[in-house]
This record gives structure tokens, C-alpha cells and sequence, in this order.
């Protein structure tokens, strides 16, 4: 998670989070919640079991309309737009001449020529700089609706969101206010995303309590990513990492005539990823932490980049980068940080749901 410690925005359910017992801490240059009264492990479960909703209006929304704004996006962001189409969502990154990972971004595909661009809490700006576009982050809150019941609980307060698929995105009312719904999510569960406008976030909101949807923070959100083997920006992914080394090649529109980076990834693809990104486990309920050395017979292969205990499986897990040639599964391996050693093994991601051998 973000270390920064400024507070330079709230969100529009700010007063709401502290009456819901929050507990608030900076985050991407914004205040928001880490957890509330039961706590993280509770909200995890809750997640994984039943439906959760998250504030996630620190998400930035840079909007890009006009008859050029999907040449422009194509020909910036890593991922090809032509495999979808208006209605419809998709992951992609802003990369360096590198092919470093800028930022990672969810695409809201709205309508023919509108797409609502979403960054990260702290790179806004930097994606602004790099597609131009509308900043309307401070005009509306995003919620995210998370968990295998999320939809059956949702259905209560609005079917057509309930009812939005998986990538889809769509104009519906609820409670008679206009959103905008995604099928996405960052949970490894099922569920929705929706926007709607700062005035009338707070009685959505207040409707989820009645429907048996509870709130969860930050905390939550970071431990059920890392469970999915989800990558953060600033641990998985970052200037100096490429899609390639993360496993998200899948993220590279290969058959488009140029984007940002281009030639560094095809490069990189022809020659090999010099490391790799791995998921990690070692017995005990002791997290792993962000920073630890990795090693084997003596020699450092890489290091975590993101590390704790998993609710679900109760033990500890991480994700870290090794050198390519060490990066398969069932590899035993040394995990130390500040002097402290733990035995651990390579696996394969993501660690929840757990796959049947």
C-alpha cells in the first residue's frame, strides 16, 4: 500500500466513514479507511464469504471524449481497444519508453466516442499529462460492491446493476439517481463497480446497510488482492517493471502499430524477462513483509514486494520478483528481513481460490 503520508483530499463520504467508526489513514495524498470495528480480518472473510462494499473515489477518473479518443488511447495505452467495444471495460497500463508501468488503469468504454480513463490514487496527474482528457475525479464517488453474494444482495436495491456483467459497463438509475456500473472489481470475487455523482453517494451507501452489505477498507482490500495474486502499483508493477515480468502479457495489444513502450516489450519477448514475478508461502500465521531478501544455497534471487498473512488460508503469503531461471514452482527458498530467516516456497498465483492439484 501508498507510503505517503499527506492528506491532500477526502472523500464525499468522509463524515459517513467516521460515524461507521473508521479508521482513517493517508493513502495516494487522500485520507481514507483502513478498516472499521470488526477489522480487517473480519472484512476479508465477510468479502470472500458473503458481500462488502468499498469506497474507492481515491481512484482517479480522467475522461476522454471526441471523435479522437480512441486513436489517442490506442495509441498510449499498452492494451488494444479493438477487442472490445463501447460497453465494455478493460485492464490496461501506461508504459515508459522502457516498458516500465507507469500506471495500471481500468478503461470504462462509456459510449462511442467517451471513455472514462481510471488511474490510480497518486498518478492522476501523470496520466492527464500523458492522454490529456477531463480530470472529474472530485465530481463523483465510486463504490465497489464485492463478494460471492454481491449480486443477490444488490438485486434488492437495483437489479440492472446487479445483473451487469463481467467487463460490462452501463448507464443505469438507482434509487432514481444516474451511475455508471462496471462489472469489475479488485477482489478476486465477483461484484460491481459503480459511479454516481458526490450529493447523492451517501443514500446509496446508506441502502447497502439494509440490503446486508458491509463496509470494508483499504486493509481488506490489499490482503484479498494479494490472496488473488492481484499486482499493486508501487510493489508488482512500477517504472522499472515491465508487463512481461509481472506475467501480464496478456495486457499487450502485440498486433497494434505502436503504443508507448512497444519496442522495449518486443524486445524483452524476444530475449526473455531477466526476473520474473512469483508468489511465495511459508508456514505460520507470521506475515511475510514487503522488502524481505530471497534466497537459495546462499545466493540472493530477488525480494518480496508484497507480503502477509492470508485470513483464508491461514498461513503467510507474498509475491516477490527472482531471477527467470528460479522461478519455478515448488522451489525452496530462505525469506529474511532484519535478521529474521523463514523457510518458503515458490508457488504458482494466484493462492485463492485455492486450484485442485
Amino acid at each position: 500500500m501508498s507510503d505517503a503520508t499527506h492528506i491532500d483530499r477526502r472523500s464525499p463520504l468522509h463524515e459517513l466513514h467516521q460515524r461507521l467508526g473508521a479508521k482513517l489513514v493517508p493513502f495516494g495524498g487522500w485520507e481514507m479507511p483502513l478498516s472499521y470495528g470488526e477489522g480487517t480480518l473480519a472484512e476479508h472473510r465477510a468479502c470472500r464469504q458473503d458481500a462488502v462494499w468499498f469506497d474507492v473515489s481515491h481512484l482517479g477518473t480522467v475522461r476522454v471524449q471526441g471523435a479522437d479518443a480512441l486513436e489517442l488511447l490506442q495509441s498510449t495505452l499498452s492494451n488494444d481497444l479493438s477487442k472490445v467495444a463501447p460497453g465494455r471495460a478493460q485492464y490496461t497500463h501506461l508504459l515508459n519508453e522502457d516498458g516500465g508501468v507507469e500506471d495500471d488503469i481500468i478503461v470504462w468504454w462509456r459510449a462511442e466516442d467517451h471513455f472514462d480513463v481510471m488511474p490510480n490514487a497518486s498518478n492522476t496527474d501523470r496520466v492527464v499529462a500523458a492522454i490529456g482528457g477531463s480530470d472529474v475525479t472530485a465530481e463523483r464517488v465510486v463504490v465497489a460492491v464485492q463478494g460471492p453474494r454481491s449480486r443477490e444482495r444488490l438485486a434488492t436495491i437495483s437489479p440492472e446493476a446487479a445483473g451487469m456483467g463481467r467487463f460490462c459497463v452501463g448507464e443505469l438509475e438507482i434509487l432514481g439517481f444516474p451511475c455508471t456500473v462496471a462489472g469489475t472489481g479488485y477482489t478476486g470475487e465477483d461484484g460491481v463497480e459503480i459511479a454516481i455523482a458526490a450529493d447523492m453517494a451517501e443514500t446509496l451507501v446508506n441502502a447497502f446497510a439494509g440490503a446486508g452489505i458491509v463496509p470494508a477498507g483499504l486493509g481488506a482490500r490489499d490482503t484479498l488482492r494479494l490472496e488473488a495474486g492481484l499486482p499493486l502499483h508501487g510493489h508488482e508493477l512500477g517504472p522499472a517493471i515491465t508487463p512481461l515480468m509481472a506475467r501480464l502479457g496478456w495486457v499487450v495489444g502485440w498486433n497494434k502499430a505502436q503504443f508507448r513502450g512497444r519496442e522495449a516489450l518486443l524486445a524483452e519477448r524476444e530475449r526473455g524477462s531477466s526476473k520474473l514475478l512469483c508468489g511465495f508461502t511459508a508456514e505460520g500465521r507470521q506475515p511475510l513483509r514487503e522488502g524481505a531478501r530471497i534466497e537459495h544455497d546462499g545466493r540472493v534471487l530477488g525480494e518480496l514486494t508484497s507480503g502477509n498473512l492470508s485470513p483464508m488460508l491461514g498461513h503467510a503469503i507474498a509475491m516477490g520478483f527472482v531471477e527467470a531461471s528460479s522461478a519455478e514452482p515448488g522451489q525452496r527458498v530462505s525469506l529474511s528481513l532484519r535478521d529474521r530467516e523463514r523457510e518458503g516456497r515458490v508457488v504458482k498465483l494466484p493462492f485463492w481460490p485455492v486450484k485442485e492439484s
